[in-house]
């Protein structure tokens, strides 16, 4: 116990939620955190900045494609297009507040599937619709918990797109320790995890923040939204535009990439003039520059943490109590897990970490194929929601305090991490009773 106590990435962990939760920067929790975790892992001082900098480059494609897709949704913007798309929606919805939040999350999966412009769509779709949201007295954390539903269940869930790579790192990484499974199979099981965040997800917008919460209706700058909601030329472009993005990033693995052939085709076409170029660049790191940057700080947490060696004391100090029942064993295991994603803050890069541990301990203590499947997947989502790191919360927040009446930590990550996180834990839980 004293192992656990004492180990870095508990102290580094804990440490960085205390900070966030009494309102200090993210970027700076998480900065004094990995310093701290370093000194505990006796990493010198000197050394834990060089890891720290030199790990930075490990998020670098997520952050150029956040900044690539930040250009692209503000694309959007400059056409008319998302103007015209919240529009609509506020024109659907009239005074049907759930309504809005199924909208929400439907687009927000299909950030994840269909289009996958990821987080990017919300700093450009949500702020047009604050007034309506303040209207219907909704409150905003009903909506940062739909939104981090459709952020989230899609890649745990659905095998295309994100979810196409979250699952198929699954399957890689069970097979290269001694589990063989294909990555079609993947899905067949981890259905069962969405199906527990369906449930926290109801549970959030019908029952915790159902009760009208006020809002003051404070000015945002809405000189795109316009009455006309015709398409034009421009628009079908930039929804031709959005397509390829989605054909480049299958075809190719690489969503910089499809974001960069995107973006071609816009200014190709001539939907948006070349001389509002450098204007449209600027916008898409004034929208996700700041989520970027974070990914990539969380990117030099990472590192730090894992040259304590915390991760492996950390197993190896449960695992003595994780013989005595499978049940314990994966409450034990996802535990661990929620800790390694908390301060990393990417569900994607935890599980090549936790597959090399797990998969050996899991086939001794005799886990299923199925359930080796669930505990690994939830081990690694647990913490993207409820993360201060994390682009789950990040993104949500990117749009609903676009007026400064939305708090990071208290209005998106708390929320989430209530709802989907315990969800996980027992979905999987009571998943493995059953299937062994």
């Amino acid at each position: 116990m004293l192992a656990l106590i004492t180990n870095p990435i508990v102290i580094s962990v804990i440490l960085l939620c205390v900070m966030c939760l009494c309102r200090v920067n993210v970027l700076l929790a998480l900065i004094v955190s990995s310093v701290i975790g370093g000194l505990v892992g006796h990493i010198s001082l000197a050394e834990v900045m060089n890891i720290f900098i030199s790990g930075m480059g490990g998020n670098s494609e997520t952050a150029l494609s956040y900044i690539l897709l930040g250009a692209f949704a503000a694309s959007m913007t400059h056409t008319g297009l998302a103007p015209i798309m919240s529009m609509k929606i506020a024109n659907a919805i009239k005074s049907r507040k759930y309504t809005l939040i199924f909208i929400l999350t439907g687009i927000a999966i299909l950030s994840q599937n269909l289009i996958p412009v990821h987080i990017a769509f919300i700093p450009i779709l949500i702020p047009p619709l604050l007034v309506i949201m303040n209207e219907l007295k909704l409150d905003r954390r009903a909506v940062a918990s739909g939104l981090a539903f459709g952020l989230k269940a899609p890649y745990i869930v659905i095998p295309a797109g994100f979810g196409l790579i979250f699952q198929g790192l699954i399957a890689e990484n069970m097979i290269q320790n001694g589990v063989e499974v294909s990555k079609n199979d993947i899905w067949h099981y981890s259905w069962i995890l969405g199906l527990g965040m369906l449930v926290g997800f109801l549970i959030s917008i019908f029952i915790t923040y159902r009760s009208p919460r006020e809002y003051k209706n404070l000015e945002i700058s809405q000189e795109n939204l316009k009455e006309n909601l015709s398409l034009n030329k421009n628009h079908y472009i930039t929804l031709i535009a959005a397509v390829l993005t989605l054909i480049v990033q299958l075809w190719t693995n690489s969503l910089p990439l499809g974001a960069l052939v995107g973006l071609s085709v816009i200014f190709g076409l001539k939907a948006i003039d070349h001389d509002k170029m450098d204007k449209l660049i600027n916008e898409g790191v004034g929208l996700m520059g700041y989520v970027a940057f974070v990914m990539l700080v969380a990117a030099g947490f990472a590192s730090v943490m894992k040259a304590t060696g915390g991760i492996e004391t950390m197993v190896n100090a449960i695992t003595p109590y994780m013989t005595t029942s499978k049940i314990i064993a994966a409450i034990l295991m996802l535990i661990v897990g929620l800790f390694i994603t908390m301060g990393i803050g990417t569900s994607f890069g935890t599980i090549p970490i936790l597959a090399v541990l797990y998969v050996p301990i899991c086939l001794k203590l005799g886990f299923s194929v199925p359930s080796i499947i669930l505990i690994l997947a939830a081990s690694a989502a647990l913490g993207d929601a409820g993360s201060p790191a994390s682009d789950t919360t990040l993104g949500p927040t990117a749009g609903l305090n676009a007026d400064g009446q939305h708090n990071h930590i208290w209005d998106t990550c708390v929320p989430t991490f209530l709802h989907y996180n315990i969800a996980l834990i027992i979905t999987t839980v009571i998943a493995v009773a059953i299937l062994g």
